[in-house]
Formats: structure tokens, C-alpha cells, sequence
């Protein structure tokens, strides 16, 4: 989704991917080491990180930022990560069988997965 406010606020770019099958404090530990920094360097994070959570939220940035070039005209060496956020989704809740008849629980977490991009020059030129 692409959010346009009046012409003189920054364009920013919001992405939300939902029902990801991942625990939500595996998806924060990678969230909280892009948050802040440019396009290109976050790309270069996510490809080398060795965690599971990093491929959806490469996707994720990367699906964002494609967005943005298309939709709007908009250069993707000038985005920044604003925003990034992960909230607990829905338990997926199944039952293993067990031995004499009983049934064993089995929870499987998922979470949502919220990035925003801006751009910094649009961004600069609001504080002038």
C-alpha cells in the first residue's frame, strides 16, 4: 500500500505481510537490525543474515521498494527503512496423537510483519 499525505510530507511507502508462520521474537531479532538504515544496506543484511526470518522479510522490503519505483517514479537508492514492526498473528493450534487414545497440543505461532519506506530526499527537503 502506498500512502500519499498532502504534497509538501514525505511519500511513504507501507507494506504488511500477515500470518507468516515464525515466532514473533525470531522475526524481531532480524526487524530490529534493519530498522533505520537505507535500502541497499538492508539488502546486503537480510542475504547474509543466517536466520529463517530473514527471507520473508527480504521479500518483503524488496516487494516494497519495487512498489514504490513503479508506482510511483520513485528511485530506490533514496529509501530508507522508517518503520518496521512485528506483531503477534493468529496460534495455528493442531493435535498430535499419542499413545492410549490422548491427544497432544501442538501450537504453531505466526506473526505480522509491518515495514514502511521513505524516501530521504522528499524528506529533506520538508525540514528546509
Amino acid at each position: 500500500m502506498i500512502k500519499r499525505k498532502n504534497s509538501r510530507s514525505s511519500t511513504e511507502v507501507k507494506v504488511l505481510a500477515q500470518h507468516i508462520c515464525m515466532s514473533v521474537f525470531k522475526a524481531r531479532r532480524v526487524i530490529d537490525q534493519i530498522r533505520g538504515r537505507s535500502y541497499e544496506e538492508t539488502l546486503m543484511i537480510l542475504e547474509l543474515m543466517p536466520y529463517r526470518a530473514s527471507y520473508p522479510i527480504l521479500k518483503l522490503v524488496y516487494s516494497a521498494a519495487s512498489n514504490a519505483s513503479h508506482n510511483l517514479g520513485l528511485n530506490e537508492a533514496n529509501f530508507f527503512i522508517s518503520k518496521a514492526e512485528v506483531n503477534g498473528g493468529a496460534i495455528v493450534k493442531k493435535l498430535r496423537p499419542r499413545a492410549r487414545g490422548r491427544s497432544y497440543p501442538i501450537k504453531r505461532p505466526t506473526c505480522h510483519i509491518t515495514i514502511v519506506l521513505k524516501d530521504k530526499k522528499k524528506n529533506l527537503l520538508n525540514i528546509i
